[in-house]
């Protein structure tokens, strides 16, 4: 019916095979080692995960000087520089890596590219924990450069030495605007091997492109300190949404936004369960939005081996799936 109230309904959505692998992997880690397992950092940047991990027996810290010495500890999908697995070794901690692969390519990126005397310009959020982890691989040869505009003044040392990598969970278009500066400024500027920012966020982004043009008001589901949930907002709005908003639950969601809206375009960034979406379209289908179209820009399957430290040798292993599918022993 013309008119008619309706989502749109982004896909691909949620759950990427990074997150997928690192919350599996303090589960994981909890059935094998008993709780407390602890955690560097949120494992994920989601609340509800992280709560629900607590309820199981995790405990997340800042530092790994707080995880009692001889302990099993999980570095966060998010990746930590090797100052911090050294300071767990000297600790006696027992450690499990569940850095996103993708992410762990970027550390071996600037290894190898401050291993050939590059300035490297790591195009991120200053003190976002990736970016600190990535940089911490090569203080002395990573400038950090936090937007554009930083692109525009940022120095080096030799113009024709320069390499740029990226945090894994940037806006596309943002990232490829401050390349484009850069490169104004030092034509010789190499680019990584392969796109630094994920397979994840990327086709989030383009799926929510596609919902924007047609939608008066879009929801993205993901916490506050989640960039690419972030990302998503701001590209929602760039894009010809009226209006977007990002929230944890759906009891978030005001009466006042949906005032005079016919469609609204709904998404979740990667750290994001399906169920917090479901219960985003439950509320909406009893606020008369019952008519629910998906959108699908990309097909993913991509799947991701536990932490060394949890594989097992028989058929039970345990992968991680893209999208939250699992694998369960």
């Amino acid at each position: 019916m013309a008119g008619a109230k309706r989502v749109l309904l982004a896909s691909p959505r949620g759950y990427c095979a990074g997150v997928d692998r690192a919350v599996i992997a303090v589960e994981k880690a909890l059935d094998r080692f008993g709780a407390p397992v602890y955690v560097r950092k949120q494992i994920v940047h989601n609340i509800h995960v992280v709560t629900e991990l607590e309820a199981k027996g995790a405990i997340f810290v800042e530092e790994v000087d707080e995880v009692p010495p001889g302990a099993h500890v999980v570095f966060s999908a998010h990746g930590v520089s090797p100052a911090v697995v050294e300071s767990a070794a000297d600790r006696g901690l027992q450690a499990i890596d569940a850095t996103c692969p993708l992410v762990t390519k970027v550390h071996r990126e600037a290894v190898r590219f401050a291993r050939d005397d590059f300035e490297i310009l790591l195009i991120g959020h200053l003190g976002h924990e990736e970016v600190e982890g990535t940089a911490g691989e090569a203080p002395d040869h990573v400038t950090i450069v936090n937007s554009p505009e930083e692109a525009d003044t940022v120095q080096v040392k030799d113009p024709s030495k320069v390499v740029w990598l990226s945090q894994t969970t940037l806006s596309v278009d943002e990232t490829m605007e401050t390349v484009r500066r850069l490169r104004d400024r030092f034509p010789e500027l190499h680019d990584p091997p392969s796109d630094d920012i994920c397979y994840a966020t990327q086709n989030r982004q383009v799926a929510i492109k596609k919902v924007a043009t047609d939608a008066d008001l879009v929801i993205v589901v993901g916490s506050a300190n989640s960039s690419n949930s972030v990302r998503l907002v701001e590209v929602a709005l760039e894009y010809g949404a009226k209006a977007a908003y990002r929230v944890d639950y759906a009891d978030e969601i005001e009466q006042a936004w949906l005032d005079g809206v016919r469609s609204v375009g709904v998404t979740s960034g990667a750290s994001v369960p399906e169920v917090l979406v479901q219960q985003v379209l439950e509320d909406l289908a009893h606020a008369g939005y019952r008519d629910i179209e998906e959108v699908r820009t990309a097909e993913e399957d991509l799947m991701f081996s536990l932490p060394k430290e949890l594989r097992q040798d028989s058929t039970g292993q345990r992968d991680a799936r893209a999208r939250g599918g699992r694998v369960r022993s």
